[in-house]
Protein backbone atom coordinates (compact mmCIF):
# COMPACT_ATOMS: atom_id res chain seq x y z
CA UNK A 1 0.00 0.00 0.00
CA UNK A 2 1.25 3.74 -0.93
CA UNK A 3 0.05 6.54 0.39
CA UNK A 4 -1.65 8.87 -2.78
CA UNK A 5 -2.91 12.43 -1.00
CA UNK A 6 -4.70 13.71 2.01
CA UNK A 7 -7.20 16.47 1.04
CA UNK A 8 -7.43 19.48 3.55
CA UNK A 9 -10.61 21.91 3.82
CA UNK A 10 -9.75 25.68 4.10
CA UNK A 11 -11.13 28.35 3.88
CA UNK A 12 -9.18 30.91 1.88
CA UNK A 13 -7.94 28.88 -1.43
CA UNK A 14 -5.33 31.96 -2.28
CA UNK A 15 -4.06 31.75 1.24
CA UNK A 16 -3.77 28.40 1.75
CA UNK A 17 -1.82 28.05 -1.83
CA UNK A 18 0.60 30.27 -0.22
CA UNK A 19 0.48 28.24 3.05
CA UNK A 20 1.63 25.60 1.30
CA UNK A 21 4.02 26.54 -1.32
CA UNK A 22 5.87 29.28 0.52
CA UNK A 23 5.42 27.93 4.00
CA UNK A 24 5.35 24.05 3.64
CA UNK A 25 7.58 24.24 0.12
CA UNK A 26 5.11 21.79 -1.39
CA UNK A 27 4.80 22.45 -5.71
CA UNK A 28 1.57 23.40 -7.03
CA UNK A 29 -0.14 20.50 -9.83
CA UNK A 30 -2.95 21.94 -10.71
CA UNK A 31 -3.27 25.81 -8.88
CA UNK A 32 -7.27 26.49 -8.20
CA UNK A 33 -10.36 25.14 -9.86
CA UNK A 34 -14.10 25.83 -9.76
CA UNK A 35 -15.90 22.38 -9.24
CA UNK A 36 -19.51 23.64 -9.22
CA UNK A 37 -22.63 21.01 -8.02
CA UNK A 38 -24.30 19.27 -11.16
CA UNK A 39 -25.21 16.27 -13.06
CA UNK A 40 -23.24 16.80 -17.00
CA UNK A 41 -20.32 16.02 -15.23
CA UNK A 42 -18.49 12.62 -13.24
CA UNK A 43 -16.58 14.78 -11.12
CA UNK A 44 -20.04 16.85 -10.98
CA UNK A 45 -22.13 13.40 -10.16
CA UNK A 46 -18.94 12.71 -7.89
CA UNK A 47 -19.30 15.40 -5.56
CA UNK A 48 -22.69 15.17 -5.37
CA UNK A 49 -22.15 11.17 -3.78
CA UNK A 50 -19.50 12.74 -2.04
CA UNK A 51 -20.58 15.37 -0.53
CA UNK A 52 -24.57 15.14 -0.92
CA UNK A 53 -27.25 17.67 -2.17
CA UNK A 54 -26.80 21.19 -1.53
CA UNK A 55 -23.41 21.20 -1.03
CA UNK A 56 -23.09 24.45 -3.78
CA UNK A 57 -19.45 23.80 -4.70
CA UNK A 58 -15.81 24.29 -3.93
CA UNK A 59 -12.17 25.29 -5.14
CA UNK A 60 -9.75 23.02 -5.34
CA UNK A 61 -6.08 22.82 -5.87
CA UNK A 62 -3.48 19.92 -6.00
CA UNK A 63 -0.12 20.21 -4.52
CA UNK A 64 2.97 17.61 -4.25
CA UNK A 65 5.32 16.96 -1.43
CA UNK A 66 8.53 16.12 -2.95
CA UNK A 67 8.19 12.43 -2.13
CA UNK A 68 5.20 12.70 -4.31
CA UNK A 69 2.20 12.56 -2.13
CA UNK A 70 -0.30 14.81 -2.92
CA UNK A 71 -2.45 17.37 -0.91
CA UNK A 72 -5.79 18.40 -2.34
CA UNK A 73 -6.87 21.68 -0.58
CA UNK A 74 -10.82 22.19 -0.70
CA UNK A 75 -12.53 25.55 -0.13
CA UNK A 76 -16.14 25.17 0.09
CA UNK A 77 -18.55 27.64 -0.73
CA UNK A 78 -21.09 27.69 2.18
CA UNK A 79 -18.21 26.29 5.18
CA UNK A 80 -16.26 28.93 6.35
CA UNK A 81 -15.74 28.06 9.90
CA UNK A 82 -12.35 27.85 11.08
CA UNK A 83 -11.68 23.81 12.35
CA UNK A 84 -10.96 22.80 16.22
CA UNK A 85 -9.33 19.86 16.68
CA UNK A 86 -11.80 17.78 19.04
CA UNK A 87 -10.36 15.21 20.49
CA UNK A 88 -13.13 12.79 21.95
CA UNK A 89 -13.73 12.48 18.05
CA UNK A 90 -12.60 9.43 15.84
CA UNK A 91 -11.37 9.87 12.91
CA UNK A 92 -7.90 11.77 11.43
CA UNK A 93 -6.49 14.66 13.29
CA UNK A 94 -3.45 15.41 11.80
CA UNK A 95 -0.50 14.45 9.19
CA UNK A 96 2.94 14.58 9.07
CA UNK A 97 5.87 16.09 7.11
CA UNK A 98 9.01 15.45 7.18
CA UNK A 99 11.96 18.41 6.57
CA UNK A 100 15.85 19.19 6.98
CA UNK A 101 14.96 22.61 7.32
CA UNK A 102 13.34 22.09 10.50
CA UNK A 103 13.56 25.25 12.42
CA UNK A 104 12.97 27.18 8.79
CA UNK A 105 9.80 25.35 8.14
CA UNK A 106 8.74 26.48 12.05
CA UNK A 107 9.45 29.81 11.37
CA UNK A 108 7.58 29.77 7.66
CA UNK A 109 4.85 28.47 9.25
CA UNK A 110 4.28 31.42 11.43
CA UNK A 111 5.55 33.91 9.06
CA UNK A 112 2.82 33.03 6.53
CA UNK A 113 -0.10 32.38 9.07
CA UNK A 114 0.29 29.33 11.38
CA UNK A 115 0.80 28.66 14.84
CA UNK A 116 3.40 26.33 17.19
CA UNK A 117 1.26 24.26 19.03
CA UNK A 118 4.33 23.06 21.47
CA UNK A 119 8.01 23.22 22.27
CA UNK A 120 10.32 20.95 19.81
CA UNK A 121 10.70 17.92 21.62
CA UNK A 122 12.90 15.09 21.04
CA UNK A 123 12.46 11.34 20.80
CA UNK A 124 15.24 10.13 22.69
CA UNK A 125 16.56 13.02 24.44
CA UNK A 126 19.01 10.76 26.46
CA UNK A 127 20.64 9.60 23.56
CA UNK A 128 23.14 11.94 21.36
CA UNK A 129 23.03 9.48 18.63
CA UNK A 130 19.12 10.21 18.01
CA UNK A 131 18.74 13.14 17.37
CA UNK A 132 14.88 13.41 16.32
CA UNK A 133 12.93 15.98 16.62
CA UNK A 134 9.41 16.74 16.27
CA UNK A 135 6.24 19.69 16.71
CA UNK A 136 2.68 20.20 15.95
CA UNK A 137 2.01 23.26 14.50
CA UNK A 138 -1.24 24.51 12.77
CA UNK A 139 -1.94 26.22 8.96
CA UNK A 140 -3.81 28.68 9.27
CA UNK A 141 -7.07 27.08 9.06
CA UNK A 142 -6.67 25.31 12.31
CA UNK A 143 -5.66 22.00 10.97
CA UNK A 144 -3.48 20.37 12.50
CA UNK A 145 0.02 18.70 11.39
CA UNK A 146 3.29 17.45 12.65
CA UNK A 147 6.97 18.26 11.68
CA UNK A 148 9.57 15.68 11.88
CA UNK A 149 13.58 16.34 11.10
CA UNK A 150 14.17 12.81 10.52
CA UNK A 151 11.73 9.88 8.25
CA UNK A 152 9.40 8.05 10.46
CA UNK A 153 11.75 4.98 10.25
CA UNK A 154 14.94 6.86 12.31
CA UNK A 155 12.48 8.35 14.75
CA UNK A 156 10.95 4.99 15.57
CA UNK A 157 12.93 1.76 14.56
CA UNK A 158 15.55 0.20 16.71
CA UNK A 159 17.34 -0.86 13.58
CA UNK A 160 18.58 2.66 13.46
CA UNK A 161 20.69 2.35 16.49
Amino acid sequence: MKMSHVGIMVTDMDKAIEFYTKALGLKMVMGKSEVLEERETAIGRMCIQVFGEGFKGFNIAHLLTTDGIGVELFEMKDRQERHEVDFSRIGIFHFCLETTDFEGVIEKTIQYGGKQRMDIMRYHPEDDSKPAKMVYLEDPFGNLFELYSHSYAETYSSEYE
